[in-house]
């Protein structure tokens, strides 16, 4: 692996899902990227139906994807810029190995 990679990954409403996988598939920073549904636990209710409150549970598509560090911040501030208040939570990993066996 060369130069200092991270994983980023981004829980978004099921309602978003599309307009998210339009929004990475556009940012050039972004060389593909996996999605799959989750089942979101939190104390934080502000996002959450009356439903999901009393299930306890959220459903959310997770989108997991590999970038180089000089495309990091790119990709971030395109998602605030789009996202804004939607609910969208990230969070961004340093990967210290990857590779294929």
């Amino acid at each position: 692996m060369s130069g200092q990679e991270y994983l980023v990954t981004i829980n978004a409403p099921p309602l978003l899902e599309e307009t998210v996988v339009d929004c990475l598939l556009a940012i050039e920073s972004a060389d593909g990227f996996s999605s799959l549904v989750v089942n979101a636990h939190t104390n934080d209710h502000q996002h959450m139906s009356l439903a999901e409150q009393v299930a306890g549970t959220q459903r959310q598509i997770r989108f997991q994807m590999y970038i180089p560090e000089q495309k990091l911040n790119g990709l971030i501030a395109a998602l605030k810029r789009d996202f804004s208040g939607s609910g969208i939570h990230y969070w961004v990993m340093p990967v210290l190995d990857s590779g294929y066996i």
